[in-house]
């Protein structure tokens, strides 16, 4: 059973804070073998890349098949049914232009003291993109990392993806053919983000990784931080149901079991203002866990992680999602617009009853890539943003170095930085001998 709480009851807030505080993650300590696998790909390249594959992998590459030719991408494209890709044709062309709205423009204006300001944006030149591997990889990882990064105008795209034992996910290369990659490479783990970072013979460096993966990816992308940027860190996936009486049950109880299903420490919160519905959507998810072909992992993750808690309003409803700050929020209540302006931290926010999290995932057109575990606090999930750079512009005239310059040089006294205002003086003393501007 998942934990019951009330708001009504003594000891609530013992028991919210502790919920909070959950580890969720039992990962053991492997940052110490991927500093050594790291420390492997960075010495001796597309040698040690190969090694770890036939150790982890069970494939045996060489240089010139570390990356899927065009003639087995084709091959594999073939094989994807009509109706699947016509389904990933239409999530790609959604995602796509759900993302093109957000390119930001240039600016450029002169201010009242004369000088012309501005900024400009521009995108990253190449980008490494993770995708796990195998026959459960999913090619919607694939259009969510890759379109964004195409659309900001991103030159250069790859992705690493693994196939264990060989295995392949035709709809994976497809995705990528989509989104427009370059490159598939077929490997995988810490290696393959170390590869990415730093290079081989084989394999380019990149300047921005994106894409979810095990503790070792993960672990990989932090050591590797600050060598190249990285999207974030993700953790097990949450989904947080505010659920009023109008709620139908059995699909909130399906909506929860969504997120569920994928680990065994996901997350999965329902608050409610009616005890009614509480107790019917409880049934429903044990119904349910009955019938899904992941009953283990989900219910693992009900019965560790779960959580069903009673509010008196659907306002205390709000205020207690906001300090989950989760993944996915889901308004499944009678007026959703009338709530979602007291929603302050989500990673993403799905309104009403006809709007699962699952078409989010998918379809929708938003990003799937979202802040996880409480950090929607202080981050968003993956955009078009997170391929593009800000470069801010200046140009002082004469005029204006007259207006602001003798600041700049006070200021630049008081922090004892004697050529940071000698290189403005220099040009203020010009304009004193000639005559002013």
């Amino acid at each position: 059973m998942p934990l019951m709480l009330s708001t009504a009851e003594d000891g609530f807030e013992a028991a919210f804070t502790a919920l909070l505080a959950m580890k969720r993650e039992d990962a053991p300590d492997v940052d110490a073998a991927v500093a050594a696998i790291i420390a492997e790909v960075r010495a001796r390249g597309d040698a040690a890349l190969i090694e770890l594959t036939a150790k982890f992998d069970r494939l045996d590459l060489s240089p010139e098949t570390l990356a899927f030719s065009a003639g087995e991408i084709e091959a594999e494209c073939a094989r994807v049914s009509p109706a699947d890709r016509a389904a990933l044709e239409l999530a790609a062309g959604r995602i796509r232009a759900y993302h093109e709205r957000q390119m930001p423009q240039d600016a450029r204006w002169t201010d009242a003291a004369g000088a012309e300001l501005g900024w400009r944006w521009g995108p990253v030149a190449a980008a490494g993109l993770y995708v796990p591997g195998g026959l459960a990889s999913y090619p919607s990882s694939v259009l969510m990392n890759a379109i964004p990064a195409k659309v900001a105008g991103v030159e250069r795209l790859v992705i690493s993806c693994p196939t264990p034992g060989g295995a392949v996910n035709p709809l994976v290369l497809l995705a990528a053919r989509l989104a427009g990659v370059d490159t598939v490479y077929r490997v995988g783990g810490a290696q393959a983000i170390a590869a990415l970072a730093y290079g081989t013979a084989t394999i380019r460096p990149v300047d921005k990784i994106t894409g979810p993966g095990n503790a070792y990816v993960a672990a990989a992308k932090r050591r590797v931080f600050g060598r190249v940027g990285i999207d974030m860190i993700a953790g097990p996936s949450e989904i947080l149901v505010i659920a009023d009486a109008t709620a139908d049950p059995d699909w909130v109880a399906l909506d929860l079991l969504s997120q569920a299903e994928h680990d065994e420490s996901a997350q999965a919160i329902l608050v409610t203002d009616d005890v009614a519905m509480a107790c019917k959507v409880t049934a429903a998810v044990e119904a349910r866990l009955r019938t899904i072909e992941r009953r283990a992992i989900a219910g693992a993750s009900w019965r560790d992680f779960g959580a069903v808690i009673v509010t008196r309003d659907l306002v205390e409803a709000a205020a207690l999602s906001n300090r989950v700050a989760p993944e996915h929020l889901e308004l499944c209540v009678a007026d959703p617009e009338a709530l979602l302006p007291r929603i302050a931290h989500a990673g993403a926010v799905f309104l009403g009853h006809w709007t699962p999290e699952a078409i989010g995932d998918y379809v929708g057109g938003p990003n799937h890539v979202l802040p996880t575990a409480r950090s929607a606090r202080f981050s968003s999930g993956l955009s078009v943003m997170d391929f593009l750079k800000r470069t801010t512009i200046a140009r002082m005239t004469p005029a204006a170095l007259a207006a602001i310059g003798p600041a700049a040089e006070r200021l630049a006294a008081s922090e004892g930085l004697q050529a940071h205002g000698a290189s403005v003086r220099a040009r203020l003393d010009r304009l004193n001998r000639e005559g002013g501007a």
